[in-house]
């Protein structure tokens, strides 16, 4: 039995894909203390998990990105909220630790304090990784601008010029107040943001796999591909559901606020004469700034698994937990980037042939109404992601890594991934890219 201390980010997006995994180390057996942010604290207790909140001030930093005119600048507004907060996980993992004792630590990746602590302490750890991964690779475009991926030599010479001009511009502007921070605890300085996703952790537990994610050569040996987690907070049944007859289409905003309410207001006006049911969540937007029709559901809050059974398409904000578990349970998506990493995702639903994208420069109730109409022509597509995802391993294989590192016999013998049946083999792995502007 091992003692296991998680801590994340406060966001709800951050704690739910890793809920599986320590589902399973307690079921195997071991101890586990989660730390994050207060509004997922009850409901995970009622699963019999020990979880405490976060320090306070950490929910008080509200992400403001969603303010930045272009998606560089959207990044490094992020990152320069992230630096914030890890000036309160340093010491906030530091009690955890000295209340918990744990034998092995779990962290968000995006948690740069504390991971700065995991690594200082000499105990085995690992990050948890919910996001298209920012490491290069030879075999994908640089990330950050969501750009199909090309292999001739014009992608090259596009790659290169991006990686040089946009992304290093960009570590240029947010290691030295990372490395700043870093000091303070006595970490090592980080080279570039290779050096912190790919090198920092002995295990980077990630929550996606192909053919969602790009296929690469080079992953680094610290990586495990085990799919994505998807969990649902217990809710009250949704007993009108049964008496639905149409389609369902799933409309969800970002659970952290980033203006996207009127993803909303397009989908309802657009389907409000089509034969469909729409089912909207608001989450981090206000539901009474919308008028339903008759055709719709608005509510803050929804479990999505009960709905997603019923589900023609998905229209979200190419959040990764959203896409991921519609994608999981077979359903495409029309995916409407608002930023952060939403562009990388939407790309890859995308490129998997999974679903379409549609830019929120576009987003008018005439044309959402159109890309739902092509996504759920993209059934099959999800079907094959649905279908690589289940070989990835889930919570089953991340455990095992867990345990793995724990006991120090984590090695680099075993590849990142599951290979994927042929089954699941994506378009672009043949070299067909379906992408749509």
């Amino acid at each position: 039995m091992t003692r296991f201390l998680a801590y994340t980010n406060p966001l709800l997006g951050h704690v739910y894909p890793i809920v599986p995994t320590l589902l399973e180390l307690r079921r195997r057996g071991h101890e586990v203390a989660l730390y994050t942010g207060e509004g997922a604290a009850e409901p995970l207790q009622r699963l019999g998990l020990r979880v405490r909140a976060v320090d306070p001030d950490l929910e008080r930093i509200e992400n403001d990105d969603w303010k930045a005119r272009t998606p560089i600048g959207a990044q490094k507004r992020d990152v320069e909220i992230l630096t914030r907060r890890a000036r309160f996980e340093i010491p906030d993992l530091e009690r955890a630790i000295a209340r918990e004792r744990p034998e092995a630590l779990i962290v968000d990746v995006t948690a740069f304090g504390a991971s700065a602590v995991a690594e200082r302490s000499g105990l085995p750890w690992a990050h948890a990784v919910h996001f298209p991964v920012p490491v290069p690779s030879d075999d994908v475009p640089p990330y950050g601008l969501g750009l199909t991926p090309r292999h001739d030599v014009a992608g090259r010479i596009r790659d290169a010029l991006a990686r040089r001009l946009v992304l290093g511009l960009l570590e240029r502007t947010i290691l030295p107040p990372i490395n700043e921070m870093r000091a303070g605890v006595g970490a090592r300085p980080l080279e570039d943001g290779t050096d912190y996703f790919a090198n920092l952790a002995p295990l980077s537990l990630y929550y996606s796999a192909e053919p969602f994610e790009y296929r690469r050569s080079d992953w680094p040996p610290s990586f495990r591909l085990v799919g994505p987690g998807s969990w649902d907070p217990p809710a009250e049944s949704l007993d009108w559901l049964d008496a639905v007859e149409r389609p369902v289409v799933l409309i969800t905003c970002s659970s952290d606020f980033q203006n996207d309410g009127r993803l909303v207001e397009a989908a309802l006006t657009g389907l409000a004469r089509e034969d469909v049911f729409v089912v909207a969540t608001t989450a981090g937007v206000d539901p009474k700034g919308f008028t339903a029709p008759a055709n719709a559901r608005l509510e803050r809050y929804l479990p999505h698994g009960p709905i997603l059974k019923r589900a023609a398409c998905v229209v979200c904000h190419a959040g990764m937990g959203i896409t991921q578990k519609a994608l999981a349970a077979g359903v495409p998506v029309c995916a409407v980037p608002f930023g952060r990493d939403q562009f990388e995702v939407a790309r890859r639903v995308v490129v998997a042939d999974a679903g379409v994208m549609l830019p929120k420069g576009r987003l008018r109730p005439r044309r959402l109404r159109r890309a739902v109409g092509e996504a759920m022509a993209k059934k099959s597509g999800a079907a094959r992601v649905a279908a690589g995802f289940a070989t990835a391993g889930g919570a089953t294989a991340a455990a095992e890594a867990l345990e793995e590192v724990a006991s120090g016999r984590f090695g680099t013998a075993r590849p990142p991934f599951v290979e994927a049946s042929s089954a699941a083999t994506p378009p672009h792995a043949a070299g067909k890219v379906g992408e749509r502007s």
